[in-house]
């Protein structure tokens, strides 16, 4: 099946059963505390909450729509068989019109009667935290000739709550076979039946916080265009369908199977992005659309200089999905593709000079390209070759933590203080607006750690953070991946700081009285006897966050505004790394 005719069943099948279709969202959330469009409940969160009468907006309490979106999360493990950065999300959604029994009929019918694929088999929760097993929902699919019902645990098939506190409940999910044998999961139906006062971390560890029945339940689902085509049409992998097939056909010889999905996923992201207003920039939304035109400028270079691919693919982009989302523009995306190359061309090609001139690239000559032309980690890896073949992440990663040793002493003085949270080497503020911005960030910064240790436990510690007008970057002790409904719980919690608009003061203290009041600092730090604790609260005693700091921050928390986090990843053996940027 066509994955224009998969569109077009799974809304009219919908529609038929008494929802609403709604079109696609844009990928600029109306939430200005989210980057990008991240999944199709995004755009109907408000009727989960009451905040909004979905029968007066829609005429019905049930939805359904194809929602582009786009996540960057796995951006850097675009380029295997599965990960994408744009993606399209199939969703019926029920605000209190239907629950288990419905939503599981509808899926069941869709799946087999609709697409005419058999489902392996299927998840349901198995009980714990005072939750009982789903035994309705296996009941619901035995009686539709599904025998084979697999129990989860709360970890896996058990859907939020996101943040400190919210709706959440058990789910239930579709797995399906590809043409290599491998059992996908291909829908997953939440059923939103319970209230948590608390955050996901604090159901998970045994708080004595309840679950609260919810009086009006609700279905989120989501299926993935990608994965349900990928199978429906019988090919290997997402890139074999006809999504992907022809734009492959546009590739040049000279790069491998690897360059090819990373140019076919960031060419489909771009389109989006800029079709709907999404402009390179160093910051916010910005800042991602620039990173992976960058990318396709380097595929283009390195493929050859007369190649223009971009200007082959855009045009396949833009016809293959204009009939689904008619906001796309061709003129206006060559338009932004053009601007960009000219302007990143000229840093480009002076390092790649450098580039070239050197028999091997290790992590120190890696840094010095970064530092001196401004050419990522990526870039360098990517086009240095095998002349770049010992190069690792983690070691330019070291190289840099070294460059931020070496400069911490220059830091120190700017401020008057030790650089506890202004560990960055040289702050990268060129004049008073981007100081304004980097103290906002540096506030930021403190909330961060104290959310981090309220979210994952106490075991985090700083190890080292970067902050520039453009966003802040933060290390930590912590020994593994944090998972999104962590980072979505830390993120809330900044921002419930931010709104409370809680005074910023601080305390010269002698430095072991400091050290009693259960401020933060670095243990192996040598600091003077007498030392600034900045804390984020009314008093000291109460605050939220306190730290050995020497400046500088706002006065109050409001001033921050909302703040996004970016990405999660690890930088080194036991040590994880989270960027996060100011919304406005």
């Amino acid at each position: 099946m066509h994955s224009g005719d998969i569109r077009k069943q799974f809304l009219e099948f919908f529609a038929s059963r008494g929802h609403a279709v709604v079109r696609s969202s844009s990928l600029i959330p109306d939430d200005p505390s989210v980057l990008l469009t991240t999944a199709g409940m995004q755009q109907f969160k408000k009727y989960y909450t009451s905040e909004a009468d979905a029968h007066k907006d829609f005429g019905s309490l049930n939805t359904a729509s194809v929602q582009k979106s786009f996540r960057t999360s796995d951006i850097d493990e675009v380029g295997d068989e599965s990960h994408l950065t744009f993606f399209e999300m199939l969703g019926n959604f029920s605000f209190g019109g239907y629950f288990k029994k419905e939503a599981i009929q509808y899926a069941h019918g869709f799946i087999t009667s609709v697409m005419n694929l058999p489902i392996s088999y299927v998840t349901i929760f198995g009980g714990s935290h005072g939750v009982q097993k789903d035994e309705e929902s296996r009941s619901i699919w035995n009686s539709l000739g599904v025998s084979d019902v697999r129990e989860e645990g709360i970890d896996d098939v058990f859907w939020g709550p996101t943040g400190s506190s919210g709706p959440c409940g058990p789910t239930t999910e579709i797995y399906c076979r590809n043409a290599k044998g491998q059992y996908i999961e291909v829908w997953n139906i939440v059923f939103n039946e319970f209230f948590y006062p608390g955050s996901r971390e604090e159901l998970l560890s045994g708080s004595e916080k309840k679950l609260e029945r919810l009086s009006t339940p609700g279905v989120d689902t989501g299926m993935g265009l990608e994965r349900l085509a990928m199978i429906a049409q019988g090919v290997p992998t997402i890139f074999d369908t006809d999504l992907f097939n022809d734009l492959f056909d546009q590739f040049p010889s000279t790069l491998g199977e690897r360059e090819h999905r990373i140019i076919a996923d960031h060419a489909r992201g771009a389109c989006f992005l800029i079709s709907d207003g999404v402009r390179p920039s160093n910051k916010d939304r910005g800042y991602i659309l620039r990173k992976i035109l960058r990318r396709l400028i380097v595929f283009e270079h390195r493929a050859g200089e007369a190649m223009n691919l971009f200007h082959s693919i855009a045009p396949l982009i833009v016809g293959k999905y204009r009939e689904a989302y008619p906001e796309l523009h061709l003129d206006t995306i060559l338009l932004e593709w053009d601007k960009e190359k000219a302007k990143f061309l000229k840093t480009l090609t002076l390092g790649l000079k450098e580039l070239q001139k050197l028999p091997t690239i290790n992590e120190k000559a890696a840094f010095r390209l970064y530092e001196s032309y401004g050419l990522p980690y990526e870039i360098t890896k990517e086009i240095g070759g095998e002349r770049a073949q010992s190069l690792t992440r983690v070691g330019f990663e070291k190289e840099f933590a070294h460059h931020q040793e070496v400069s911490r002493a220059g830091a120190e003085k700017k401020f008057g203080g030790h650089g506890l949270l202004l560990d960055t080497g040289e702050l990268k503020a060129k004049d008073a607006a981007e100081l304004a911005v980097v103290t906002r960030l540096h506030t930021t910064t403190h909330i961060l750690q104290q959310a981090l240790r309220s979210v994952l436990g106490t075991e985090v510690a700083q190890a080292g953070s970067d902050i520039t007008a453009e966003r802040t970057r933060f290390d930590f002790t912590f020994h593994r991946k944090m998972m999104p409904d962590e980072i979505k719980a830390v993120e809330d919690i900044i921002n419930d700081v931010v709104r409370k608009d809680l005074p910023v003061s601080f305390l010269e203290l002698p430095v072991e009285e400091a050290q009693r009041t259960g401020a933060l600092y670095f243990f192996k730090e040598k600091y003077p006897d007498r030392v600034k604790v900045y804390y984020v609260g009314e008093s000291l005693d109460s605050a939220f966050s306190k730290e050995f700091c020497g400046g500088p921050h706002v006065a109050h928390t409001g001033e921050i505004g909302p703040v996004k986090i970016v990405k999660e990843e690890s930088c080194g053996a036991g040590t994880r790394r989270i960027r996060a940027v100011l919304l406005q």
